[in-house]
Order: structure tokens, then C-alpha cells, then sequence
């Protein structure tokens, strides 16, 4: 005879918990020592036969290292009040964050840097991005322009990118990343989009055959992409607020483009 499994069961906050460990490959054990709390603790709460406590609750999601939106979720799971809210870029109390990275935008040009959230939606970019919209379809630019889909798309910057194959390997791998972190159905639905996209050649030379420009070794994959005629090279750096208390901010990432070689440092100076 086959038990049916009730919906508190398979969605309570044991469960959820057992999975986020799971998730990341970490033993009862383990997570006990990290939390100043006890295996058979741990065990009692994952099989339902001990209610956490919303410190309890809090402090296993924060050694789990679990998104501050579904911390919320084990909250609710547990019986307890969300902690975190989220508050929408729109409203008056984000001013001073707002300010703040546009300011930070505007003081990195003339290269470029962008904010994003969790699915690559761009919150705000510098004029460093802005040039390399020449040409874009409308389409591919109208609001919420995405970040991936604007890199990835045959008729967006792919194009123009030298070593499409190898950036958009990395591209894939770091969304790969964070799924397997995190569980958005919103991010796994764009990296699917993407993902799909048929991969032109872009006509040119291959990254690994002709190596650095100028002798210049290069310290991390770069990204080689052409404008108005001038191969540039980019090394990407992304960026994320340190103990968020809101589900939005903690979701934000600062990703900047940091120039590789002399002659793309000339060259954005000398347009700016």
C-alpha cells in the first residue's frame, strides 16, 4: 500500500532545509558544527519532529548560504513572519542607493560598467555601455533590456564579438552556476532563451590562435568584441552588496569592464 505524502510534509521547512543542504553537499554534522547547534538537532528539524526557532531558522540558512529571497521562504515554512523585504528600485527610500551607483557608474567611464538583477535585467549603465548599442535593433533595446540577451543575441553584440564561442561558454557556465545555487525559474527560463541561440562565426581570427594583442598576456578570458573598427579587450569584474537585508539589493550585481591591454585603455580614453 503506497502512503500519500502531504503537502506540509514534502513542502515544510524540514524538507526545505534538507534540500539547501543537500544542495550544497554539506552533512548534518557538519552544518551542527557551523551553527552551534547538534546533528540530532538538525536531524529533528529535517524530519519534522522539532519546530526551529526563527534564530534557528535564520542562522542554518546563513551557513547554508541561502538567497536572502528564500530565507523568506523558510521563514513562511516554519510559521514565522518574512525578515527580509523587497523594495522596488522605484521607491523613495532606494534614493540614496540609487545615487550611489550612478555615481559609481558615472566615476568609472569612460569604461564600461552596468548593474544588473538576479536575471540580467540591466538596473543601470554608463556611457561606456552606451557605445556599443550602435546599430541594435530596437527590439533588443526596449525595456527590461537584458544584459545576456543583448551579449548573446545573433542580431545584438555576438556579431561583433571576437571570441564569441569562448564568452559565450563562460556566459552559459556562470548561469549554470547560479542555478545550481539558487532555484529561479525566471533565470533558468532566460538561460534556456539564451542558451538556444544559434552561434555565428564571427568571421574573424580565434582567440587561442592569435593570443594577446601588443604581448600583453592576458590574466583572465577576456572579452574581445570590435567597435568602429578597433578590437578592444574587456576583463569582466562583478560585484554584490555584503550582508543585504533586502530581497532586491541582495539580488543586485555590479559587473565592470575592465580594460586588458594598452590599446583599448587609448582608445576609450581618447573617444571619451
Amino acid at each position: 500500500m503506497t502512503t500519500a505524502v502531504s503537502t506540509k510534509e514534502s513542502t515544510g521547512v524540514g524538507p526545505l532545509l534538507r534540500g539547501w543542504r543537500e544542495r550544497r553537499k554539506v552533512s548534518q554534522l557538519e552544518l551542527a558544527l557551523r551553527a552551534d547547534s547538534s546533528a540530532r538537532h538538525i536531524s529533528f528539524i529535517e524530519t519534522g519532529r522539532s519546530r526551529p526557532s526563527e534564530e534557528i531558522v535564520l542562522r542554518l540558512a546563513e551557513h547554508l548560504d541561502v538567497p536572502v529571497r528564500d530565507r523568506n521562504s523558510l521563514l513562511l515554512a516554519a510559521g514565522y513572519a518574512p525578515r527580509f523585504r523587497e523594495t522596488s528600485m522605484d521607491d523613495p527610500s532606494m534614493g540614496a542607493l540609487r545615487e550611489g551607483l550612478e555615481q559609481l557608474l558615472r566615476g568609472y567611464e569612460p569604461y564600461p560598467a552596468l548593474v544588473v538583477d538576479a536575471t540580467y535585467d540591466v538596473i543601470a549603465a554608463n556611457r561606456g555601455i552606451a557605445m556599443f548599442l550602435d546599430g541594435i535593433p530596437e527590439r533588443l533595446l526596449q525595456p527590461p533590456l537584458n544584459a545576456m540577451r543583448l551579449t548573446l543575441h545573433p542580431e545584438g553584440l555576438a556579431p561583433k564579438i571576437r571570441n564569441l564561442r569562448e564568452w559565450r561558454g563562460h556566459l552559459l557556465h556562470q548561469m549554470e552556476r547560479q542555478i545550481a545555487l539558487q532555484r529561479s525559474d525566471a533565470l533558468r527560463a532566460v538561460y534556456e532563451e539564451v542558451a538556444a541561440y544559434p552561434v555565428a562565426d564571427p568571421g574573424v581570427d580565434v582567440f587561442e590562435a592569435d593570443g594577446p594583442q601588443s604581448g600583453v598576456p592576458y590574466f583572465a578570458l577576456p572579452l574581445r568584441i570590435e567597435h568602429d573598427g578597433h578590437l578592444l579587450s574587456f576583463i569582466s569584474s562583478i560585484a554584490t552588496f555584503n550582508t543585504p537585508m533586502d530581497v532586491t539589493v541582495a539580488e543586485l550585481a555590479v559587473e565592470t569592464l575592465l580594460p586588458a591591454d594598452p590599446a583599448t585603455v587609448k582608445y576609450l580614453q581618447s573617444a571619451a
